[in-house]
C-alpha cells in the first residue's frame, strides 16, 4: 500500500476512532457514520498528544475504539478470496489477529497526519430492512482534491459493522486480495501468516524507534 493510499485509509480512523454508546447503535449506519466523525475530529483537534504523534496514545486509542465498529474476520475472509477456505480453524483464526494488527497499526501511523479534513456523509441510499449497504462520504481536505470514501457495512447483533472500505474506488479488501494470493501462492497459508506477522514487527519496531 503506497503512503498516499496510507494516508487517505487513515481517515477511516478518524469516522471510526469513538465507540458508539448504546443510543447510537440504533442509528442508521449513515446518521452513525456522522455523529461518530463529528465527535472524532473534534477529540482529535484537541488532543496535543495525538497531533504531536504520540505513537502509543494513538494505538491505545485505536486499539480500544476503532476495533468495536469492524468486523475483521469478513474482511480477513474477504481480502484472502477462494484461499479462505484453504485455512484451517487455528490458521483463520492467526490470519484475522494478524490483519486487524496490521491495520490497526497502520491506522495508528498515519492517524498524526489529520490536516483539517472535513467529513461529509452523503443520504444513504437503501431500502427498509436492508442489512448490507454502502455509507458513501467525501472528504475535503485544504487544497486537495475531494476523495470518496465509502464503507462497506453489515448489521450485525453487536451493531452495524464495516467489513470493507473504498478509497476513490479503490477496495482495501480487494487491494490486499492480489498480494494475499501471491503470498499463499509462494509459501501456502502458513507464508501469508509469517508475511504479516513479520510486517507487523517490523511497524512495531518503526513505532518504537521514533
Amino acid at each position: 500500500m503506497t503512503i498516499a493510499m496510507i494516508r487517505l485509509f487513515s481517515t477511516l480512523c478518524l469516522a471510526l476512532l469513538m465507540t458508539a454508546s448504546a443510543g447510537a447503535q440504533e442509528l442508521a449506519p449513515d446518521a452513525l457514520i456522522k455523529s461518530i466523525s463529528e465527535d472524532v475530529i473534534g477529540i482529535i483537534k484537541q488532543d496535543k498528544d495525538i497531533k504531536a504523534g504520540d505513537r502509543k496514545k494513538i494505538n491505545q486509542l485505536v486499539d480500544a475504539k476503532v476495533l468495536p465498529h469492524f468486523n475483521f474476520a469478513r474482511m480477513t475472509a474477504l481480502a484472502m478470496g477462494r484461499n479462505w477456505r484453504k485455512a484451517s480453524a487455528a490458521q483463520q483464526t492467526t490470519l484475522v489477529g494478524e490483519f486487524r494488527t496490521l491495520l490497526v497499526r497502520t491506522y495508528s501511523g498515519a492517524l498524526s497526519t489529520y490536516k483539517n479534513e472535513v467529513i461529509e456523509v452523503k443520504p444513504l441510499r437503501a431500502a427498509a430492512g436492508d442489512a448490507d449497504v454502502t455509507v458513501r462520504t467525501q472528504v475535503k481536505r485544504p487544497g486537495s482534491e475531494p476523495v470518496s470514501i465509502d464503507y462497506g457495512m453489515e448489521k450485525t447483533p453487536g451493531g452495524w459493522k464495516v467489513y470493507d472500505v473504498v478509497v476513490g474506488g479503490v477496495s482495501l479488501v480487494t487491494n490486499y486480495r492480489d498480494s494475499f494470493n501471491t503470498q499463499i501462492h509462494e509459501g501456502g497459508v502458513d507464508g501469508l501468516i509469517k508475511s504479516l506477522a513479520s510486517k507487523n514487527q517490523s511497524l512495531e519496531a518503526g513505532a518504537k524507534s521514533k
